[in-house]
């Protein structure tokens, strides 16, 4: 049993029981890319502070993230940029005098000044261009999310911001819809792998450089006035020290030392991150549970016709999801088995079921105390409790496995009315670059994957439902078989015989000698 660190003074939700088993917090809107994007801001930050993957005090993050609204008015809130270009083409005077007029109200900015522009660009249209181009790279381009909540790709230091909710009268707020506090964990578990000056290391050189030909770009478009920083506060891991963190760092490392263009490598990392998150997840659950069987997914290779493994695939996604739910009715039934419960019922002391209920759960908050003052009987206080975690489990925590496993591309819906674990091209090319350092035999690769990630593919690895009856070996052998060609088509496996076959990674630095 993992020691639990103290939950935060200071607390921003209506009560503490999805935190405590899983910190502050798994996001379902919050999507794998957001996530990386709310931890490069963080780490950014520590990195300005010299205290890059350093967490001096348990659970005590304060970090300060740039706003850049100027960029980002220029980029995602400029929409007469194209009709001022062709309205006045060949008149460079007229097109800067009028883009600068319809920039007069840019959002969040009391008195923008944009004249800097002019001196950094040749001419509007070089000027368009690059906001073009920019725009162009946006993260999760095809959505419908507010200008102040669009992320440009990660080229840099400069291309990092928080998510703000900007309003009419020009106050901002910060906004905890994207940036939901997930990059706030992944940071923290980082941070306690162990591995973090290594980490700090690939990011300065890969993601965090200043020097990069796109960050000098996006750099441009700055204003020197925009130097704006906000104090963020929060953060909370329950665990100091789990396995799980130091998996995830591995994982980057190996990433990291394979021979990826720099910004190519963003994507493997998501992946794998969103991978890791997911058995975060589950783990925590099945702790709370009680239950010591390792967790799995059944990973169906998709087949030109339904198969036995595609059900077994939707049973083991299934089960998966509802682990969440169960721990927190488990967590939250817990209470009624404590010596202080049974004596306040026992007394019939509603006053003391209040407290108990207060001092485990931080529920009901003290604003809303009065909504539950008509409740005279510990049983009906407890139900509408649990009622109310159990809701608001629903609400995003227990979407999480659906919503993550989707994004990373762990699982699919396509074929089948139930939802399964049917990994996409780009996650299997991610799980190749990581866990093959050259090559590696196929059968090798399986049971690495059962091994580190619990994925079920081969007969070797499926032998508790071969030998409960619920599938036969030779079906998770062609399910084997399927991979072996969709990895050979990608060209990541060559077989040398009949007998043998290796999974090679492409990516891969050879050691001399």
């Amino acid at each position: 049993m993992h020691v639990i660190l103290p939950r935060p003074l200071k607390i921003d939700s209506d009560m503490w029981v999805d935190e405590a088993i899983w910190g502050h917090r798994l996001y379902d809107e919050q999507t794998p890319w957001l996530c990386f994007m709310e931890f490069l801001n963080i780490l950014n930050a520590e990195l300005e502070a010299g205290r890059a993957f350093v967490e001096q005090v348990d659970n005590m993050l304060t970090y300060n993230p740039r706003s850049r609204l100027y960029l980002r008015n220029i980029l995602f809130n400029n929409p007469r940029m194209a009709v001022i270009e062709r309205q006045h083409r060949n008149d460079n005077r007229s097109q800067w005098d009028r883009w600068k007029e319809s920039m007069v109200n840019s959002a969040g900015i009391t008195t923008p000044n944009y004249s800097y522009l002019e001196e950094r660009f040749l001419s509007f249209e070089d000027f368009k261009e690059i906001v073009d181009f920019l725009s162009a790279s946006t993260i999760e381009g095809e959505n419908n999310k507010r200008w102040s909540s669009q992320f440009v790709f990660p080229f840099g230091p400069d291309c990092l911001y928080e998510d703000l909710n900007v309003r009419e009268n020009n106050n901002t707020s910060q906004d905890r819809r994207f940036f939901a506090r997930t990059g706030e964990l992944l940071y923290l578990m980082l941070s306690r792998s162990g591995r973090g000056d290594e980490l700090l290391s690939y990011f300065k050189k890969h993601i965090l450089n200043k020097d990069t030909q796109f960050n000098r770009l996006v750099a441009s478009l700055q204003s020197p006035e925009d130097v704006a920083y906000s104090k963020r506060e929060g953060g909370y891991l329950p665990h100091l020290h789990l396995p799980e963190y130091e998996m995830l760092a591995q994982d980057w490392v190996n990433l990291f030392k394979c021979d990826i263009p720099a910004y190519d490598v963003i994507p493997y990392l998501i992946n794998l991150m969103g991978l890791h998150m997911l058995l975060y997840s589950l783990n925590r659950a099945k702790e709370v549970l009680g239950q010591d069987e390792k967790t799995t997914f059944v990973v169906e290779i998709v087949a030109p016709k339904k198969t036995v493994i595609r059900e077994l695939s939707a049973d083991s996604f299934s089960d998966n999801h509802n682990l969440s739910r169960f721990a927190v009715e488990h967590y939250v039934r817990s209470v009624c088995d404590t010596d202080e419960w049974k004596a306040a019922v026992q007394a019939n002391e509603i006053s003391d079921c209040r407290d108990i209920l207060k001092k485990m759960f931080e529920w009901p908050k003290d604003n809303k105390e009065k909504d539950y003052d008509h409740i005279e009987s510990s049983e009906e206080l407890f139900n509408t409790f649990f009622e109310n975690a159990i809701n608001r489990h629903k609400q995003h925590l227990n979407k999480f496995h659906n919503v993550w496993s989707r994004e990373i591309g762990l699982s699919s819906r396509r074929g089948s009315r139930r939802a399964r674990y049917a990994p996409q091209d780009l996650l299997l090319k991610s799980l190749v670059l990581c866990v093959v350092p050259l090559r590696m035999e196929f059968q090798e690769f399986l049971e690495t994957l059962y091994v580190k990630y619990g994925l079920i593919i081969g007969d070797k690895q499926a032998d508790v439902y071969i030998s409960n009856g619920r599938a036969d070996q030779e079906a998770f052998a062609e399910n084997a078989i399927r991979l072996e060609q969709r990895l050979a088509s990608m060209g990541l496996l060559k077989r040398l015989s009949d007998a043998c076959a290796y999974v090679e990674n492409p990516f891969a630095i050879q050691e001399e000698g």
